[in-house]
């Protein structure tokens, strides 16, 4: 009597509802006697799983009116049985549905669930999850297979934590922190060899660092991974991107003419094989992004896959994000596609990462051309504030801005919210005294946007590759902190310095170029990261202030005192001769491995002998003619009684977009006309 006289107090409680111990059978139109019935046939399995959900029953429910002795034991024993029943078919709807998500996911990422060789990784076949506690999916910012057993081994995801990103992800976008972690060389061969076996025709977009060159040309397996065609062996198609052009000052008008013609040129004494076309990007302030996605949908169109290759830190994550948010990819893909994780660390991405990229019908080029030449009619004033200050962030960046926008957006759902009438919940009962019933609502979970099937079997798809690692770079001698000094990650201001004969210039401790003998001074423009600094000496006392601050703050990088100086390769001398043509145009680069640059400009036929220093294990290198031949004129006045001069920052231009001056002269023009 007791349980009986219990039910009606819970029986109006949601939660209690959804996990079948309350039916809203009244509300169903069930009759009365099926009622009783039914409750006496449930009396004992609600008595089972009260313990269980009680926390789901505010305080105050009449709990002490229940007494287990009253449950025979015969029937305990077969309730017990049907709920865990109950349970055992909840659980198998869940792993249903959540398979369900997962392979939906797994068409989009490219996992595979039969232990194939899928992007180039080996995948467990099924069954053997559990025992190899590998997860079947891959971690969206770095391409990685998930597993939970080695935090020394790519993709490790703590246990509590299974479901988002990798560790060293996470890691990187939330506390800019980097796990020394790189693919081995063997299997970073499978990965990218593993595109020799993809259907063609095929397009490779080079992606190449311009602060560089011709570094970025020369990589191991580069002309295995371009010449060789597909299963069809036609060769592919290839296209130039010549990368971080924004980061570089302009030394004299027509300079992105001198800097393309200069990347065909490196290209081809590198022996590729003869490019399509090559532009110069900004994949991080956007700059020609837009015009090489009107190439790309004019001559590439729709006929194969697109595979964005090169070195380490060329920025190729960075474009895959800025596509990934353009009229490039479907316009589904950005709520379906997770970003790349993006870090000054090199070799971020171990593995392929892919969006499908969009049909450009006529149609859709049509809209596409109409909304660019309404952007570039637009001026900075009638942008919005959010606008402003995205591209005010962006100038003081870089020096080439464009803004990268989308015509196709997908359009959202707008689902009325339907209101339910439950007579079952609103009903009073004379047991209820206003306080025992429970108002909990259940959770609600937004569901994530999945691809269909109709609109993936034909697609065509753009792949982000592991970075080529240079094995004669100096960033692999650094640590996280040094890295993000050596690596410009803002425009850079040149440094440029006047040198007698017996003066010795130190980029940081990681470079350094003694002017042993010559005529005259001769100027050296510095074209390195800011935050690196530069230290000028005499040549008596250049290895006296390497010795002793060297790891400290005068040099800079590497930091760490004594300690760090001891692990740290001692630097290689090399002789240079180089002969002046005048005090307008720099002579040679003379580059210091990754660190950077530096541009020598001397007087006509005097003749320099230099020695250039960079640590035991990376290379120096002579660049003629120079990449920014008139980078001298760029400098500031010189600082009395000192060889430095003051520093000049170029002005920043946004390519699409009207400046505020030339509204005041349009302005001004519509004015006078008027007035006539």
């Amino acid at each position: 009597m007791f349980l009986v006289r219990l039910r009606p107090a819970l029986r109006h409680c949601p939660r209690l509802r959804l996990c079948g111990y309350f039916s809203t059978g009244a509300a169903a139109g069930q009759s009365r006697e099926d009622e009783e019935r039914r409750q006496r046939r449930g009396s004992t399995a609600f008595v089972q799983g009260l313990g269980e959900h009680y926390t789901a029953v505010e305080p105050g429910a009449r709990e002490h009116f229940v007494f287990q002795e009253f449950v025979p034991e015969d029937a305990e024993q077969e309730e017990a049985a049907a709920f865990e029943r109950l349970l055992q078919e909840e659980r198998l709807q869940r792993e249903k549905t959540t398979a369900g998500r997962r392979s939906t996911r797994a068409d989009v990422c490219g996992k595979g669930r039969d232990g194939s060789l899928i992007d180039g990784v080996q995948l467990p076949p099924p069954g053997e999850e559990d025992a190899t506690l590998v997860l079947g999916e891959r971690c969206p910012g770095c391409g990685a297979v998930l597993q939970c057993l080695d935090p020394a081994e790519p993709g490790f995801v703590p246990r509590e934590r299974v479901g988002g990103v990798c560790q060293r992800c996470f890691l990187l976008q939330h506390y800019q922190r980097a796990l020394r972690l790189q693919l081995p060389p063997d299997r970073f061969r499978q990965v990218l060899r593993s595109l020799r076996s993809r259907p063609s025709p095929a397009l490779v977009l080079l992606m190449i660092d311009l602060l560089d060159l011709p570094g970025s040309l020369f990589l191991p397996d580069l002309p295995e991974l371009l010449s060789l065609g597909g299963s069809d062996r036609r060769p592919r198609a290839l296209f130039l991107l010549g990368n971080k052009v924004d980061l570089l000052p302009a030394d004299r008008p027509g300079h992105l003419r001198r800097l393309r013609e200069r990347l065909l040129e490196l290209s081809q004494a590198a022996g590729l094989p003869k490019p399509e076309d090559a532009l110069l990007i900004s994949a991080k302030t956007g700059y020609g992004v837009e015009g090489l996605i009107s190439r790309l949908q004019r001559s590439w169109r729709y006929k194969g896959d697109v595979y964005l290759m090169g070195a380490t830190n060329c920025g190729k994550s960075t474009l895959f994000n800025t596509l990934l948010l353009s009229d490039y990819c479907k316009s589904k893909a950005p709520e379906v596609i997770d970003r790349a994780t993006i870090s000054p660390w090199p070799g971020t991405t171990l593995n392929l990462l892919k969006f499908p990229i969009i049909n450009p019908t006529p149609y859709r080029m049509f809209r596409r051309d109409k909304r660019l030449k309404e952007d570039e009619a637009k001026f900075e004033e009638d942008l919005s504030e959010e606008e402003k200050k995205h591209l005010n962030q962006l100038k003081k960046q870089g020096y080439l801005i464009e803004r990268v926008g989308r015509t196709f957006q997908r359009a959202k759902k707008n689902v009325e919210k339907e209101i339910e009438f439950d007579a079952d919940s609103l009903s009073f009962s004379m047991e209820d005294e206003g306080g025992d019933v429970c108002r909990a609502e259940p959770a609600t979970t937004e569901e994530r946007v999945e691809f269909t099937y109709n609109e993936l079997k034909d697609a065509h798809w753009f792949y982000d590759t592991p970075g080529i690692v240079k094995e004669d770079c100096v960033l692999n001698l650094l640590n996280e902190k040094e890295v993000k000094m050596v690596l410009p990650l803002q425009a850079i201001i040149p440094r440029t310095f006047v040198l007698k004969p017996g003066m010795t210039l130190f980029l940081g401790a990681l470079g350094r170029i003694d002017y042993v003998q010559g005529e005259k001074s001769a100027w050296f423009s510095v074209i390195a990261s800011n935050s690196l600094p530069v230290h000028i000496t005499s040549l008596e006392k250049a290895d006296d202030v390497y010795q002793k601050h060297a790891g400290n703050t005068l040099l800079g990088v590497p930091l760490g005192g004594e300690e760090r100086m001891k692990e740290f390769p001692p630097l290689v001398p090399q002789d240079i001769t180089l002969e002046g043509i005048g005090t307008l145009e720099a002579v040679a680069d003379i580059k210091l491995s990754t660190a950077g640059w530096v541009a020598v400009t001397a007087h006509s036929e005097d003749k320099l002998c230099l020695r250039g220093y960079t640590p035991k294990g990376t290379t120096l290198m002579i660049h003629q003619p120079p990449l920014l031949p008139y980078i001298v004129h760029v400098k500031g006045e010189r600082i009395r009684k000192t060889p430095v001069y003051k520093t000049k920052r170029p002005p920043s231009l946004v390519n699409n977009l009207q400046s505020g001056e030339s509204k005041q002269r349009l302005k001004k023009r519509k004015f006078t006309k008027h007035a006539a």
